[in-house]
C-alpha cells in the first residue's frame, strides 16, 4: 500500500502536500504508567508474626511452669517417702553392722589370743569416741 492510498489523497506530488497526521492519545487517555516498585503483600504481616511468636512463647513458658510444678510435687513425694522409710533402713543397717562387728571381734580374738595384754575390740587410737567404719565393710583386707 502506498502512502497516497493510506492518506486518501491520490496524486500528491510532494510529501509537503500531505496533511499532518499526528498520533495522539486514545479517547480517555493512556493508562497510568507504573514506575514504582510494588512488592505484593503475600503472607501475614509483621505484627501477626510477632503476635503468633509471642503467643507460642507464652504457651511454652506456661507448659514449662506446669511441668516444674509436677516435677516439684514428685520430688517432694519421693523425699517424704524416703524420710518415712529411713528409720527402717537404719535399723536394718544397724543389725547388719552388729552381726559383722561380732564376727570381726571373734576373728580378732582368735588371731590375737597369743598376744599378752591385748583387749579385743579396743581401739588402738584411744580417742575416746566410737565412730562406725566409713565404708560398708568393717575390714576389707580380712574377709
Amino acid at each position: 500500500m502506498t502512502e497516497a492510498f493510506i492518506r486518501k489523497k491520490p496524486g500528491m506530488a510532494s510529501v509537503k502536500d500531505m496533511p499532518l497526521l499526528q498520533d495522539g492519545p486514545p479517547p480517555g487517555g493512556f493508562a497510568p504508567v507504573r514506575y514504582t516498585r510494588r512488592i505484593p503483600t503475600k503472607g501475614p504481616s509483621a505484627v501477626a508474626i510477632f503476635l503468633t511468636a509471642l503467643g507460642a512463647f507464652s504457651y511454652g513458658l506456661y507448659e514449662v511452669g506446669k511441668g516444674n510444678k509436677i516435677r516439684r510435687a514428685l520430688k517432694d513425694e519421693k523425699y517424704t517417702a524416703r524420710m518415712a522409710i529411713l528409720p527402717l533402713l537404719q535399723a536394718e543397717e544397724d543389725e547388719r553392722f552388729s552381726k559383722e562387728w561380732r564376727k570381726y571381734l571373734d576373728y580378732e580374738a582368735e588371731v590375737m589370743k597369743d598376744v599378752p595384754g591385748w583387749k579385743v575390740g579396743e581401739s588402738v587410737y584411744n580417742s575416746g569416741r566410737w565412730m562406725p567404719p566409713a565404708s560398708g565393710e568393717l575390714r576389707p583386707d580380712v574377709w
